[in-house]
């Protein structure tokens, strides 16, 4: 017969000076750590270096080299010193003059922070513009506000002069896209926001280390959010950074990047203000990427200032001419000028210069009318058409359209000599002359 032990009536066996508790000793202590070498030579792989670069590494570096338990790289809970993300912030506070800032996982990231920073949500309006990734308005929609778009002008950025008649009493916030490299035309759209009382976010996505009279763009508005990422002049992979001057529209952005409090003194406690938790999200940023980026914005003074250096010395050496329109700038000191663009008067012009200036080994191109559809203009936004069934594909931002399709892009080299830009602005100039009538200055 066996006999059973009702485990609810069991008693601990008792513990006493002759009868001493057993010590746990595990025979194996943090041999293995969880992320070791071979993780870090995972990374170096995915760098590039070649197979002789890789065994060298393998051959410098070994478990033992590393910290108790290995690397932990997130930002809270024992993340050893200095964490980068931390670094990463404070450069930012100092490159775009703000008193705070918060690094998050991507550009799109930023904006839908910031769009919950301003209140924008189910039954709210935000104004956006026409030219300029979708991301913008994605974020909008991903708050629960409905995209309102306003057209642009020949700078290809919004047109303050239209931003007025679109505003109704459900309109919360502008958000401006400082798009390509360029700057908006700041000053009026902060009035405009300051008569109606609404909030300004600057999508600085596409144009970090630009300024707009002698401000840095993300410090004029409520928010600025930016895209530190490959895609962009700086960034070795995806990262993000929402900056502002308002401490609790900061609480605001931290509490949707880190929905579980992290960021509070007391994560766990109640609110200490009405308002200040709400449902969030996690939108960190890894220290590995944090690492990478912090490098990167050290170098973004440089590379503006380069990039600048062969915008102006090409620009002073390019003619005029009647059939083509070079796009406006808002602030000719502020823009970086990493493209160069303009709009010729037709399609079949505009086919024929790029064709010329490819030929004369000038990498150009040109949009032209039925090109594929591209998410940087409004009437090719599709995922926001089924959200939003008033928006459609019809011309309500006519010129945004046009231009966006008549215009032809250079990229430019920030590592250009004077030589080649001489040399560019020659030829560029060559097929200008040859198809447009120069206008004498």
């Amino acid at each position: 017969m066996t006999t059973t032990l009702d485990s609810r009536n069991a008693q601990p066996p008792e513990i006493t000076r002759e009868k001493p508790a057993p010590t746990f000793s595990p025979a194996l202590r943090d041999v293995y750590p969880k992320v070791g070498v071979e993780e870090f030579l995972s990374i170096a792989e995915r760098f590039g270096f070649n197979p002789k670069a890789m065994e060298r590494l393998a051959a410098a570096v070994s478990d033992d080299d590393l910290p108790k338990g290995g690397p932990h790289l997130g930002r809270y809970y024992g993340s050893p010193k200095p964490i980068k993300g931390e670094q990463f912030e404070a450069l930012a506070l100092k490159t775009f003059d703000v008193q705070y800032a918060l690094a998050v996982s991507s550009g799109t990231a930023a904006l839908h922070c910031a769009m919950i920073g301003v209140g924008a949500g189910p039954g709210t309006e935000v104004i956006c513009a026409a030219s300029g990734f979708i991301a913008t308005a994605l974020a909008c929609g991903l708050a629960g506000a409905t995209p309102v778009f306003c057209d642009v002008d020949e700078s290809l950025q919004m047109n303050p002069a239209l931003i007025e008649k679109l505003i109704t009493p459900k309109t919360v916030a502008i958000a401006p896209t400082h798009h390509w490299g360029s700057v908006c035309d700041m000053d009026p759209i902060l009035e405009i926001a300051r008569k109606h009382g609404l909030k300004v976010i600057e999508d600085c996505a596409q144009s970090p280390g630009a300024t707009y009279k002698g401000r840095p763009v993300g410090s004029l508005g409520d928010f600025g959010c930016f895209s530190i990422s490959c895609y962009k002049i700086i960034g070795g992979g995806e990262g993000g950074m929402v900056v502002t001057n308002n401490e609790r529209s900061f609480d605001r952005v931290r509490q949707m990047a880190e929905g579980g409090g992290l960021w509070r003194p007391d994560r766990c406690a109640p609110e200490r203000y009405e308002g200040e938790l709400f449902i969030g999200g996690n939108f960190r940023l890894s220290e590995l990427e944090s690492a990478i980026n912090v490098v990167q914005l050290r170098k973004l003074p440089e590379v503006v200032a380069r990039y600048r250096e062969v915008w102006r010395t090409i620009r002073g050496r390019l003619g005029s001419y009647r059939e083509i329109i070079w796009q406006k700038s808002n602030d000719m000191e502020g823009d970086i000028g990493y493209m160069f663009r303009f709009f010729p008067a037709n399609d079949d012009l505009g086919r024929k210069l790029s064709e010329a200036l490819v030929a004369m080994g000038i990498s150009a191109s040109y949009r032209g009318k039925n090109s594929r559809p591209d998410w940087h203009i409004q009437r090719d936004m599709f995922p926001l058409f089924r959200a939003f069934p008033e928006l459609n594909r019809d011309d309500i931002c006519p010129l945004g359209s046009d231009l966006f399709d008549r215009r032809i892009t250079i990229a430019l080299n920030q590592w250009w000599t004077p030589e080649d830009c001489e040399q560019f602005a020659a030829g560029l100039n060559h097929v200008l002359s040859t198809y447009c009538t120069q206008i004498d200055s």
